[in-house]
């Protein structure tokens, strides 16, 4: 019931945006009554709360479970398209609610950012093995690149046919920027433009709590 009432809550966001969400809404749509989404959740807020720790689940479930490789680089951009980029595809509502938080209240913020911390650990997790200096912002530049990419994407301002090329150049040249200002790694090149080519030496992101 928990789930099938949250992707409800999804569904009905995706149609009108957070301002159509409510309590009797989402019951109507699972065909159960509204005692049972304020047992389940407590509230509206609880809903959203959820769908913004729903979010966060996905994505630090999503990079915890990518191989590592001896090239971290390469590791990275492929956890930027295959985990972050296909999040924000399948997800635009949990995307814009967790991630960008459009129309999302602080006091609901407050609730899932512990969800938000621990998926933005495991970014840390990943771009630790460039040897950076500084971890946190370099994670944070990554996180950025990441959102404002899909940001792009789901306003339809990029060639679908093109997206993931942009994707992976785009943050291979990143990650080859972080590897010349330490002195720890290669330059990164931009991979071959084809579909689902990996880049020499760079690459994939993650999401990160505000």
């Amino acid at each position: 019931m928990a789930a099938a009432l949250l992707d409800a809550a999804e569904e009905l966001i995706e149609r009108g945006g957070v301002e159509g969400l409510s309590v009797r809404a989402v019951a109507d749509r699972v065909g159960t009554t509204t005692r049972a989404v304020y047992t389940v959740y407590g509230s509206r807020a609880g809903l959203l709360a959820a769908l913004g720790e729903r979010a966060f689940d996905i994505l630090g479930a999503g990079i915890a479970a990518l191989p590592a490789t001896d090239d971290p680089g390469a590791d990275l951009v492929d956890s930027a398209v295959s985990v972050f980029r296909r999040f924000a595809l399948e997800h635009p509502s949990l995307f814009r609610i967790g991630v960008q938080q459009v129309a999302t209240p602080s006091e609901v913020i407050q609730r899932f950012r512990p969800s938000a911390q621990t998926a933005f650990a495991e970014l840390e997790r990943r771009i630790a093995r460039l040897g950076v200096r500084s971890v946190g912002d370099a994670a944070l530049a990554f996180h950025a690149m990441c959102e404002g990419m899909a940001a792009v994407e789901l306003r339809c301002m990029i060639d679908p046919e093109n997206a993931e090329h942009l994707w992976r150049d785009a943050l291979a040249a990143l990650v080859a920027g972080l590897a010349r200002q330490d002195n720890h790694l290669p330059s990164a090149q931009p991979g071959p433009r084809q579909g689902g080519a990996r880049m020499g030496a760079a690459s994939q992101g993650l999401s990160h709590p505000r």
